[in-house]
């Protein structure tokens, strides 16, 4: 990773220049590779203040921080920490330059994971998830910006097969076809999930945007609200057990769903929410988070064919198509395990949420 640094390796002119938009005179610049959207960059001012500077991915109108601000600032009036976009020198919580967004938060430090071993981590996961809902249901405010098509599964599903229709001739097609018509078969089984009404999510609770303490007792923040949205709230709590819940993680062939992080991360969330969920929203969790699985598996399929939308570690494997496959096969793997714990779901489910 390179650094930039004031008497080192010079920071970049458009670097400098965004950061006298907000006032800020740099010492030390690290890009943080963590982020697969926008570049991301930990910036330490001439004070020793650490803050977190974001190229903004182009995929993401201006507005949308507008969003951000208005959320952020409701969680840190109910008490919850948060990341807070900063004002420039007009006052304005996003920054224009040459064509690109960018914008200036304020940084929070702690640990962050990329999978969860202990069910501990994951129940610490649950208790701020609730926290969030409980806040965000006490928030009147209409989304300047939307995602449609968000968990729109059947427009996954069109898309691998007009993928398997159009990439024949692909190199690897052989390996990657068995996989996506088993994935779609286990779809087309699938019944529909419930209609309810949509409430104000964070839209992405993968671990990764949780900050925990140092000693991982607890979450401090969620942190990565582009994905700011409306709706079913168990399409949010699906997404959450599928990251949280899977000890393998998303790189390795090995994915499995772990009943004991289910159990302590809906236990540490049904804590702070209390009666906000309806029973319905409660009893479709486990076919939310089976759907989710198996939807994300039929997007890293596409992907081995098209391999043009997911990062991929060439340092790891071979070629951006191995890299979505072995994702796409992880995946699948652990919707099997769920269908194999189902019952025991949905016994978790009944006892937490039973009146």
């Amino acid at each position: 990773m390179r650094f930039f640094h004031a008497m080192g390796a010079p920071i970049p002119e458009q670097i400098r220049d965004v950061l006298t938009a907000y006032a800020v005179n740099p010492v030390q610049v690290r890009p943080v590779e963590t982020g697969l959207i926008n570049r991301t960059y930990r910036v330490t001012d001439v004070n020793g203040l650490d803050y977190i500077l974001q190229a903004v991915n182009r995929m993401f109108p201006p507005e949308l921080n507008l969003d951000i601000d208005v959320v952020t600032r409701h969680l840190e009036k109910s008490g919850l920490l948060t990341p807070r976009l900063l004002p420039d020198r007009h006052g304005m919580v996003f920054y224009r330059n040459s064509g690109r967004t960018w914008r200036l938060f304020s940084y929070i430090s702690g640990v962050t994971h990329q999978r969860l071993r202990q069910p501990e981590l994951a129940g610490a996961a649950g208790v701020m998830l609730g926290r969030l809902h409980g806040s965000l249901a006490l928030l009147d405010y209409e989304l300047r910006t939307s995602r449609p098509g968000v968990h729109d599964t059947d427009r996954h599903v069109r898309h691998l097969k007009n993928t398997l229709e159009n990439k024949k001739a692909h190199a690897r097609y052989a390996a990657i076809e068995p996989l996506a018509e088993d994935i779609l078969a286990h779809l087309r089984q699938l019944p529909k999930l419930p209609a309810v009404s949509k409430r104000l999510v964070h839209g992405d609770p993968k671990i990764s945007n949780f900050i925990f303490t140092g000693d991982d007792r607890e979450v401090k923040c969620m942190v990565d609200f582009d994905t700011l949205n409306k709706m079913p709230v168990y399409l949010e709590l699906g997404d959450a057990l599928r990251s949280w819940c899977n000890p393998a993680g998303e790189d390795t062939t090995d994915g499995y769903f772990s009943m004991a992080h289910c159990r302590a991360a809906l236990d540490g969330y049904a804590r702070h929410t209390g009666d906000l969920l309806t029973r319905q929203e409660w009893l479709a969790i486990p076919l939310a988070t089976l759907t989710i699985y198996l939807e994300l598996a039929t997007r890293f399929c596409a992907d081995a064919l098209n391999e043009d939308y997911f990062s991929w570690d060439a340092d790891r494997f071979s070629s951006h198509s191995e890299h979505s496959e072995i994702r796409a096969r992880g995946q699948f793997n652990a919707a099997n395990s769920v269908l194999n714990h189902y019952d025991e779901i949905n016994n978790v489910v009944n006892e937490i949420s039973a009146p």
